[in-house]
């Protein structure tokens, strides 16, 4: 017989974003599920290196998605307070800056024009010689020329932060099924009122929520015209550890073509690569090559350390870049999903926005440019209509 269960809202994957948002609406007093068809943590949040740098990836021409993750920054030391006092457990959370390295001429004057843009909309920036970067991290390369030091930037353990996440999740009555694959929508009429997994077991809510990364726009239990437009970018990182246990650098270092995120632990995650392959994950030696010959151009140290693992992640892209957050095509579906490279910074932003939706609360203002119905003219794009960077490492 098919098991039917009844839920405030159903949160159609277990990555930090769906996570978050399901423990956000369980604190505000919802009875939430959240369905992965694998294990918690296991896409992209399991491989993203957990920076939480809006100042140095603050990029040219994408001054909506500055605000949302100056926005998100903002409300992230809170965020983390309140997780780990409802987990008892640490995220990794760290204020411990970004130092963004100028490796030759050509990268100075395209970091200047960063630091430029940086400080006309008064971002925490400052542009340093290369005796002063030197004077914050030892173990730089001898020659280069200059960098940007941004001190307020943090980071965060992205596999932390999803084992607190269960454990506060669980404290606070949430349910989380694993292996459990989504096969099915239920409906009234056009309204979405749950879903079936693969399993055969109904569950229905007052609103499903598709959190799903990189495979929302393939979320076939939806009709086609609710699928957004998200497609799978590839990217690859490296998990690096100090044979002594320190780790080799105090702050995020940068380049134009890598960055090093040091754990309290004596590990370094160096990262990552930009490849349109689908949704290809294999970790292939060329993108390992290329991430080592640039974190060794940038902290020779590295050579040293032992490599601990290689792992690739599908993030979820969209045509421009900004993540879908709120009301879907149809009724009973909200959407998180589409946050790119930033979806560990716009966590805390957008469990605040479902969890505020979920309660029959407005969307703020805030995460405007997000909301989903700008895609009204993309959704049915197909994945080589989307924008899409070159393959590169950053």
């Amino acid at each position: 017989m098919t098991e039917k269960r009844r839920f405030d809202a159903i949160f159609v994957g277990g990555g930090a974003i769906g996570l978050s948002c399901a423990w956000r609406a369980a604190r505000r007093g919802a009875r939430v599920a959240v369905l992965e068809r694998g294990e918690p943590g296991a896409g992209a949040t399991g491989v993203a290196a957990g920076m939480l740098a809006p100042v140095g990836e603050l990029t040219f021409g994408e001054p909506e998605l500055l605000e949302l993750t100056l926005e998100a920054a903002r409300l992230y030391p809170g965020f983390v307070a309140e997780l780990e006092a409802a987990a008892g457990e640490s995220t990794g959370y760290a204020t411990c800056g970004a130092l963004h390295v100028a490796l030759d001429r050509d990268e100075a004057a395209e970091l200047r024009r960063v630091h430029d843009l940086q400080r006309s909309l008064g971002l925490e920036a400052e542009w340093l010689p290369p005796r002063r970067c030197r004077e914050l991290e030892p173990g730089l390369t001898p020659s280069f020329n200059g960098g940007v030091h941004a001190a307020g930037e943090a980071a965060i353990d992205p596999r932390a932060l999803t084992r607190a996440l269960l454990a506060a999740l669980a404290a606070a009555g949430g349910e989380v099924r694993t292996g459990a694959e989504v096969v099915a929508g239920l409906f009234e009429g056009e309204r979405l009122i749950g879903v079936r997994t693969a399993a055969g077991e109904e569950l229905r809510a007052e609103a499903t929520v598709l959190a799903s990364g990189a495979w929302s726009g393939r979320a076939e239990w939806l009709p086609k015209e609710a699928r957004p437009a998200v497609r799978p970018v590839k990217g690859q990182t490296l998990e690096l550890r100090a044979r002594d246990g320190a780790a080799p650098c105090e702050r995020i270092l940068a380049s134009e073509r890598v960055y090093l995120v040091p754990r309290d632990d004596g590990r370094l995650i160096v990262g990552a690569t930009v490849e349109e392959r689908g949704f290809d994950t294999t970790v292939l030696a060329g993108g390992v090559h290329e991430l080592l010959r640039e974190a060794y151009r940038l902290l020779p140290d590295v050579a040293e350390m032992e490599l601990l693992d290689a792992r690739a992640g599908l993030r979820p892209g969209t045509p421009d870049n900004l993540p879908l957050i709120g009301p879907g095509a149809i009724d009973g579906l909200l959407l998180a999903t589409g946050h790119y490279r930033n979806g560990i910074l716009l966590a805390p932003l957008t469990a605040a926005a479902i969890a505020a939706s979920l309660a029959g609360e407005p969307l703020p203002a805030e995460i405007a440019a997000a909301y989903p119905a700008r895609q009204s003219f993309v959704r049915h794009s197909s994945t080589k209509d989307c924008r899409a960077p070159e393959e590169t490492t950053v």
